[in-house]
């Protein structure tokens, strides 16, 4: 062998020495502690007690979620003691049978048993070395709120299956356990001496969900709709921001017995708040829209209030009829005669008012307070489909409203297409509220809030934010958007509307005298099934310089005026007393 191959076999051998060297001296002092960690882990024999998730808060940071004390008993296996007596004293605190401790052996995993206030306290007082009580939270229990924006998890993995819960499963899920172990040998029999551990965890660790909702707006919300015993939806809006600040839907169900409501005829899983339904009269809010907003393009087809007037129409004027051409097609918003129906090319539209005979003369003010069918009939024939169509559109009508976006599943409702074809009839369903128009709670409480805010229609949130433990913003979900559709001249008439029907009108029990007063528009919506008619009703309080909307659907109520709006009347005066 050559003297130069020589020295570089003996430098390579050299540089593997120095290697081997340097990996011994690492794992020495630097990687001991990590590998003793993990050989104690490969020891520890664990027992996942829960899966933790992080919180779903309301806006002021109130928990919906995780609210109820949790108390669980951990029994330590390796340490039952043989006595009978002692283990029985446990039982006993513990609820179950004298002899379930009795079969247990130092290779058996922890024992979790679950137990209430006063087994936790009577297990403390024995100061037994052998059992720990171990204090977590329900993630839900039987006074959670707001189920149906919550939603829930699966019952075997804790994944979410509904709702925020499903949204931000990521956010909130974080992977972390609450586990409870014992250090064993290598036949798995736990080692005396070295103990059991706890997998400990902190809040910090999790993201959390800040909603818009108010947790005691939401309280009062569903107590209001159990008391009435109301099967439908309630949505309260934040007149100035956009936020929903409730939304409830009834019936609801119990979130950790899913299984139970799968094939109930009951739909309490189905949240009414983001469904489509029939809307009724409430519609009668965009045919007024439509009008004040083409009343200039619209001339000739109207006599507008306290011009035009004559003798011949029972005012006291010296206007002379024969001095202005007057169309064949006009209407007078200041006088027009209901006679309970209005026949359209021989179909008969009814009235509310057509087994009395009608109304009788009417202005626009007079017909909106009590829902006169055959006014506002008459009247959008006059306005036009395309005008309506456009002006419902402009309220978000027949679309999301966003917080589909954000988490909440929604439905976009139904409009016909403004290029359809279209007949006079088709007008006369339409200016009432009926036909292939649908639109959900949700939409209706922020058409109120429209007009309750001047004109200006607000981007709609339903969550804030993801935020870290200490409160502070991971990432911005809530959309800061508003645009006016309307102008502020128009949204103070319509206001003045529906202060009428709260004041002498079909919503008398909304009126809220004592609390600021308020203003809304009840609606009775047929479906197309006999006997079954949906009751709405939807306003602002206080009437001037409104806060809030409120949109109440009943299923089947029949009339807004007696069912919707006492409920109404229970929520926006439970708010005024907490000084909201």
């Amino acid at each position: 062998m050559s003297i130069k191959r020589a020295y570089a076999l003996y430098a390579a051998f050299f540089t593997i020495f120095i290697i081997l060297v340097a990996k011994v001296a690492y794992i020495q002092f630097f990687s001991s502690k990590s590998l003793a960690e993990s050989a104690f882990h490969q020891r520890l024999s664990n027992n996942t007690i829960e899966s933790l998730r992080g919180n779903i808060f309301d806006r002021n940071g109130i928990p919906f979620t995780n609210r109820e004390q949790r108390y669980t008993a951990f029994i330590k296996s390796a340490y039952v003691p043989e006595s009978v007596s002692d283990r029985g004293k446990v039982c006993a605190a513990l609820g179950i049978e004298a002899d379930a401790l009795n079969n247990l052996t130092a290779k058996n995993n922890p024992l979790t048993i679950e137990t209430n206030r006063e087994g936790s306290d009577a297990i403390l007082k024995m100061n037994t070395d052998w059992v720990t009580i171990v204090h977590s939270l329900n993630r839900y229990d039987s006074g959670t709120l707001a189920k149906h924006v919550i939603g829930y998890l699966s019952g075997k993995d804790k994944i979410g299956q509904a709702g925020i819960e499903k949204a931000y499963d990521k956010e909130l899920g974080n992977n972390s356990t609450f586990e409870i172990g014992a250090v064993t040998d290598a036949s798995k029999k736990p080692i005396k001496g070295l103990g059991y551990r706890i997998k400990s965890w902190s809040a910090e660790d999790s993201l959390h969900i800040k909603l818009t909702l108010d947790y005691h707006i939401q309280k009062l919300v569903e107590e209001a709709m159990e008391k009435n015993g109301i099967s439908g939806a309630v949505v309260v809006e934040d007149v100035v921001t956009g936020d929903i600040l409730a939304m409830a839907s009834k019936p609801d169900f119990d979130q950790e017995s899913i299984e139970n409501y799968l094939n109930s005829s009951g739909n309490e899983l189905f949240n009414k708040a983001t469904a489509a339904y029939n809307l009724g009269s409430v519609f009668k809010i965009i045919d007024a829209a439509a009008l004040y907003e083409n009343m200039d393009t619209l001339q000739g087809k109207f006599y507008k209030p306290n011009q035009y007037l004559s003798p011949y129409m029972g005012y006291d004027t010296e206007y002379d009829m024969n001095s202005q051409v007057i169309p064949e097609d006009y209407f007078n918003l200041d006088h027009y005669e209901c006679t309970g129906s209005v026949n359209i090319n021989g179909l008969i539209f009814k009235c509310s008012s057509y087994l009395s005979g009608g109304h009788g003369a009417m202005n626009l003010e007079q017909a909106f307070a009590v829902s006169c069918n055959s006014y506002f009939i008459e009247m959008s024939q006059r306005i036009g489909y395309k005008n309506l169509i456009a002006m419902a559109q402009k309220f978000g009508l027949g679309t999301v409203t966003g917080i589909s976006y954000q988490g909440v599943s929604e439905a976009g409702g139904s409009l016909p297409p403004i290029d359809s074809y279209y007949s006079k009839a088709d007008i006369a369903n339409l200016a009432i509220g009926q036909g292939v128009l649908l639109a959900t709670p949700l939409q209706v409480a922020d058409m109120v809030a429209t007009v309750a805010n001047g004109g200006i229609k607000n981007g709609v949130n339903i969550v804030d934010s993801v935020v870290d433990g200490e409160d502070r913003v991971v990432r911005e979900v809530r959309a800061e958007e508003g645009k006016r559709i309307i102008s502020k001249s128009t949204a103070d008439k319509i206001k003045s509307l529906m202060k009428a029907v709260t004041d002498y009108g079909t919503g008398k029990e909304a009126g809220m005298a004592y609390y600021g007063g308020a203003g809304g528009k009840t609606g009775s919506a047929e479906t197309g099934t006999k006997g079954v008619v949906h009751a709405w009703f939807a306003g602002y309080f206080p009437s001037v310089e409104p806060k809030y909307s409120i949109a109440v659907f009943v299923e089947n109520g029949l009339y807004g005026g007696k069912t919707a709006a006492p409920v109404f009347a229970d929520i926006a005066m439970g708010m005024a007393k907490l000084g909201y």
